[in-house]
């Protein structure tokens, strides 16, 4: 490698590890809320299930296909 090469290397390696402590707090925090995001918090979240016939199921539990004739 060329001086200035040796030069550019070792100013981009003190930048990574200047930068490492604030990319591993962007790290532990991302990993907390995505953690948090995991798991279901009410019925909102979980997923629409489908009634032995095939029709979905809205939130409101109903299943109707809204016809009232």
């Amino acid at each position: 490698m060329t001086p200035d090469q040796e030069r550019r290397r070792e100013r981009f390696e003190a930048l990574i590890g200047a930068m490492a402590p604030l990319l591993d707090l962007v790290l532990a925090i991302g990993g907390r809320i995505s953690g948090r995001k995991s798991e279901p918090s009410g019925p909102e979240s979980y997923p629409i299930r489908r009634h032995q016939g095939g029709e979905d199921q809205g939130r409101s539990g109903g299943g109707d296909s809204g016809d009232s004739a």
